[in-house]
């Protein structure tokens, strides 16, 4: 029996290790900085500034199509609030990896699918089978062993991975609803939301954190020159780990991408703890990786769902077909010849 491996196979393969590499070492980064320059405030406008400045250059390289004018009503209704929660996602996001460990961040972050079905069901009226219910059983399961048992626990750390894993779950709704009405490629989608963004971010920053950094009286020519080239690291890893995450996303199916992001899940969360080296107890690690399984259950219970819904029309369509032939067999009988 010959087992026949797809052309794109190496490819994606290539670009998941290139995808994990620069994905665990950005959170590494990130934190080691937000150690010594706790202003995540700060990060995550280099983060969505370093996106604006790099991906217009890349969409000339590529030569990605420019997207036809966006409607007012549309843009208002889709792009301002993907724009707002993009920067609030960065933002938060950020705030939980300076309060807590890299590893509980990304623990937490499992929880994603949880409100993803929940904000389905309320935003676009989506109901779920009873195993994709089920599976979110070891999701929290997992999650609140990992909170329970977290040496290093923090409240406000908490609550703002949660609200990152909140605003990544709206985001992702909302930018299906943005491609599917715009018919807008999602690099350019991603270039536009990247400079808003920036423009949301920059009086806050320029409020909250620009005012206290210039306050410093710390800040030699050196301690400046390492801000600049660690900021910079940061921006432009970030914005590697985006433009591969989407390549590798239009290469391989919705299932497959979550797989592998589960499994980029379980590597960040190994190479922070091998890295950083923060004090975890066996419980703790266990509750981990009960919850990244339920991540595996969920993603192998919405195939099977979407497989069923897939199957569904044909079953119908054949058995309305059935039922045309009976009635017209009935109305007008057919004459069988024997031989």
């Amino acid at each position: 029996m010959v087992i026949k491996i797809p052309a794109e196979a190496p490819r994606v393969f290539f670009l998941c290790v290139i995808w994990y590499t620069i994905s665990s070492t950005n959170s590494v980064v990130g934190k080691k900085l937000l150690n010594e320059f706790p202003h995540p405030t700060t990060v995550a406008f280099v983060q969505v500034l370093s996106t604006a400045l790099f991906m217009g250059p890349t969409l000339v390289v590529w030569k990605i199509p420019k997207n036809m004018p966006i409607p007012k009503a549309a843009f208002l209704k889709l792009i301002i609030p993907l724009s707002f929660g993009k920067a609030l996602a960065a933002v938060s996001a950020y705030f939980s990896i300076w309060r807590i460990p890299v590893s509980y961040a990304h623990t937490i972050k499992a929880t994603m699918p949880i409100f993803t079905v929940v904000l389905s069901r309320l935003i676009l009226g989506n109901k779920q089978t009873k195993m994709v219910y089920c599976s979110l059983i070891p999701i929290v399961f997992g999650v609140l062993v990992s909170t329970v048992t977290e040496l290093s626990f923090d409240l406000v750390g908490l609550l703002s991975a949660l609200l990152a894993t909140l605003t990544f779950s709206v985001q992702n709704i909302f930018t299906k609803m943005a491609l599917k009405d715009l018919h807008i490629n999602h690099l350019r989608l991603l270039y536009i939301l990247a400079r808003i963004s920036t423009v949301i971010l920059l009086p806050f920053w320029a409020l909250y954190d620009l005012r206290r950094i210039l306050t410093y009286s710390d800040l030699s020519e050196e301690n400046i020159l390492w801000l600049v080239i660690m900021l910079t690291i940061t921006g432009f890893l970030n914005f590697l780990q985006n433009m591969v995450a989407f390549t590798v996303l239009s290469l391989i199916t919705p299932l497959s991408y979550s797989v592998a992001a589960a499994t980029k899940r379980i590597l960040v969360i190994t190479f922070s703890l091998l890295m950083l080296q923060n004090p975890v107890t066996y419980i703790n690690v266990l509750g981990m990786l009960t919850a990244i399984f339920g991540v595996f259950l969920y993603n192998k219970a919405k195939y099977e769902a979407n497989k069923k819904k897939d199957q569904l029309p044909q079953y119908q369509k054949d058995a309305n077909h059935i039922n045309d032939v009976n009635h017209i067999n009935h109305r007008h009988p057919r004459h069988h010849h024997y031989i």
